[in-house]
This record gives C-alpha cells, structure tokens and sequence, in this order.
C-alpha cells in the first residue's frame, strides 16, 4: 500500500500489549485514501495520552456488497481474523479494533511498515522451483512467455498458510504479505475470511498435502480447545461473525488436525486468487 504523508509511530510496536487500545481509545485522524484499495480504506493518525500511532481505518460505509458474503461486515471478519492470529501466538495480523471514526463504525489497524527488497514470491523459468523456493503454478510472463510462479520456502509464510486455512482466507494475495525490516511478516486484508463454505484462495500453495509441522498441530489444539462453546476465541468471535460461521472455523481447525496436512486446492472455486499480487 501506498500512502500521503507518511507518520512513523512513536514508541509503538505491534507486540505492544496498548498498540489495541491505543487504536480503540485514540482520537483518529484522516490524513489520506489509500486508493489501491477496492473498499474505502483511509490512511489516518491516532493519537491517546501523548502517543501516536499511523493506522489504517476502514468505515464499514464504504464496504461494497458482496454477494457470497452476505452476512456481517468486512470490517468484523478482518477484527475477526486478528483475533485468531493473536490466538496462534504467531502474531502475523497487525493489532486491529472495530470503533468508531469520522465516517462511522469499521476497522482500525496498526499501519505496518514495509522492508524493501525482501523476497517473498518469483516468477521462474524452468518446470522446478529452486533451492529455497515453492511452486505455485504457471503464470503468464511477460511477451506471452510462461513462466513458474513460486513462493520462498519460508517459515513465516508456512504459519500464515495455516491461519489462512483456518480463518478461509478467500483472497491471499502477494500485496497482502508485509515483510518488516525487523524479520517480522504480517499479513493484511481480511474482509473475505470465515466463510461458511469452503473459499480457501492464496498464492501459499508450496506446502498442500504436506504434513503440518509439530509446532502447527500444537497451536491448533490449544485453538480447538479456544474454540469450544465456552472457549475464549468463540467470545471473542461472536459479535464479528456469524455462529454457521463460527461451527465452520471449528470444523476446519478439526479437519487440519484429523488429516494433519495442509489442505489442497479445492475444485469448485479458484484456487489461486487474480491478479496473483
């Protein structure tokens, strides 16, 4: 994403336990539109007892209607996805509120800097990925040559391959991945996750049909258990999506752990999102 004016936080990080209610609390400036962006999404400053912060807030107003997601908010599904990241203890959303703002209720989230140069995803000639790299699929390159599009083989975006099979991350795109100069990746743009149905769509196909590594299945458990009708992250789920929808990310977590691999492509939706970045 790009944005006017940038403004770098101050003594704010997203491990920061007040980064939320700093977000929540805040007085929420705009300072631009972030015009890459399909939904209105503003770029702002938020400020509470002599901190600041860059945020990035997105009105629910300005949400356009879609219809396989018809029940609920954007604005809900992307708090909601934030609060099963915070559940994995993986940390790979930016701390993320639904408030109010200048045009309403919707999402306020941590604005994330960006490190240049980091590699995440490829397009390479040949039918193999090198060292280091997972294939995606073919793509069309440039003068109508194709070319194989990979992702690195990274453990970051191993973790986020999970989260995103369980929150059904319909739309994971190579824009979406912030890599930080401090080693840190985050993922962004939540509004179509927690489908009832199955709409898994994303570039982090290199692991499909893989067995899910020690760490994965002991951060599903503790979420099998969260999830429960008593469970903490089924409180916290319960104003921003819908009980079909809460049963069907429960079914999912259950599903990984049963199989114990990443899931496969499905056949009756894309499985790769367009465009890819």
């Amino acid at each position: 994403m790009s944005a006017p004016e940038r403004i770098p936080s101050r003594s704010v990080t997203t491990a920061d336990p007040a980064a939320a209610e700093l977000l929540a609390r805040g007085e929420l400036t705009v300072r631009g539109r972030i015009r890459e962006a399909s939904n209105a999404a503003l770029y702002c400053t938020v400020t509470h007892e002599g901190r600041e912060a860059a945020c990035v807030y997105k009105p629910v107003a300005g949400e356009r209607p879609l219809w396989d997601f018809p029940d609920g908010t954007l604005a809900g599904r992307e708090v909601a996805a934030y609060e099963v990241s915070q559940a994995t203890g993986w940390g790979l959303v930016p701390p993320t509120v639904l408030r109010d703002g200048p045009y309403g209720q919707g999402m306020c989230q941590l604005w994330i800097e960006t490190a240049p140069g980091a590699e995440l995803l490829a397009l390479v000639d040949g039918e193999e990925p090198g060292p280091g790299w997972k294939a995606i699929g073919f793509a069309e390159a440039d003068e109508g040559r194709t070319a194989l599009l990979v992702h690195a083989d990274d453990e970051r975006l191993r973790r986020l391959a999970v989260l995103d099979a369980v929150i059904n991350n319909a739309d994971r795109k190579g824009g979406h991945l912030l890599p930080t100069a401090e080693g840190r990746l985050y993922g962004i743009d939540h509004g179509v996750t927690f489908n009832a149905e199955d709409k898994l769509r994303t570039l982090l196909w290199g692991w499909a049909g893989e067995p899910l590594t020690g760490e994965a299945v002991g951060v599903l458990e503790a979420l099998r258990s969260a999830l429960t009708a008593a469970g903490a992250v089924t409180a916290a789920l319960a104003p921003l999506i819908t009980p079909a929808e809460i049963d069907a990310t429960r079914a999912r977590v259950e599903s990984l752990l049963t199989t114990g691999v990443h899931p496969l492509p499905g056949t009756e939706w894309p499985a790769i999102p367009w465009p890819p970045v």
